[in-house]
């Protein structure tokens, strides 16, 4: 099992975590909610969980609570500019389906 960051994710993440001040990771996890079921959760990281299942990708820790790692398992979390959009992407190889708004998935 395995979460990965492109350099693109790490480094946003990395320069987000030195402007805060503070943090030690990103916590990446899913809830069930929207029209397809699940969404993606993300919050910086100040305390790692003695449950947290952790991943490194570029020097960024990446912590995933059991229950989501399931759902996550083989995720690339990305970080893309597109236009006046930039954001994270998520490639989920577990994904089934999208909802029309790209907010909920399905696995």
């Amino acid at each position: 099992m395995a979460v990965t960051l492109t350099q693109q994710a790490a480094n946003h993440i990395s320069r987000y975590l030195t402007k805060r001040g503070k943090g030690i990771g990103l916590r990446l996890g899913v809830r069930t909610t929207g029209c397809s079921g699940m969404a993606y959760k993300l919050e910086y990281v100040d305390e790692a969980d003695t449950a947290d299942q952790m991943f490194e990708s570029f020097g960024v820790k990446v912590f995933i609570d059991p229950k989501s790692l399931s759902y996550l398992d083989g995720t690339e979390l990305d970080y893309a500019r597109e236009g006046l959009n930039e954001g994270f992407k998520f490639r989920n190889p577990n994904e089934k389906a999208t909802c029309g708004c790209g907010e909920s998935f399905t696995v």
